[in-house]
């Protein structure tokens, strides 16, 4: 819970600073989170180091600089994240990151989504299913498809925080239920 709130309000912080310099670098400034975030998530090994109180601040923001080289981060991002390590603060920034994409996402009018099926759709029927979706919502979807055997057939939809379950699973799994209540 803790983390939760730290990482709000650093992400806010860093949020209200790109608003006022504009809508570039407002993206700009996500988007070097996003990659610092993902190279932490595919090097889990910095993501302890940062955590490590045995480590000095100066070490981590050596290790830090290395990570940076690699993304696109400008001179704001780069302070932002040396006062994280100032703050011992480092081990938050892919929650910091999750939290600006959102905060993004909701001044775009973006919402995001995942749709899960069983066998692998086309292309077309991907372009197909999130323009209908996006009628719906009456707003821009960012759809992530993925495959799931274990659903059998239908789909699984999540966009924000409902979720559809409308998988041949899902149904044995109510009449299942209905059963044993004797319905």
């Amino acid at each position: 819970m803790t983390g939760n709130i730290v990482s709000r309000r650093y992400a806010k912080a860093l949020f209200s600073v790109g608003q006022k310099q504009g809508e570039a670098d407002l993206a700009a400034y996500g988007k070097a989170l996003t990659e610092l975030s993902q190279i932490l998530e595919d090097s889990p090994e910095a993501l302890r180091l940062f955590q490590n109180p045995v480590f000095s601040a100066e070490e981590k923001k050596s290790v830090l600089d290395k990570l940076l080289e690699k993304t696109s981060a400008g001179p704001v991002v780069k302070n932002f994240c040396n006062l994280l390590a100032d703050k011992g603060r480092l081990d938050c920034l892919p929650e910091i990151a999750s939290d600006y994409s959102g905060m993004l996402d909701a001044i775009q009018g973006v919402v995001r989504g995942k749709l899960v099926t069983a066998i692998k759709l086309t292309q077309k029927r991907q372009v197909e299913i999130k323009e209908r979706l996006e009628d719906q919502l009456k707003s821009k979807l960012e759809l992530e498809f993925a495959m799931n055997n274990d659903i059998l057939g239908g789909v699984v939809l999540q966009v924000g925080d409902k979720v559809l379950d409308a998988s041949i699973r899902a149904q044995l799994q109510m009449m299942k239920e209905q059963i044993k209540r004797g319905v």
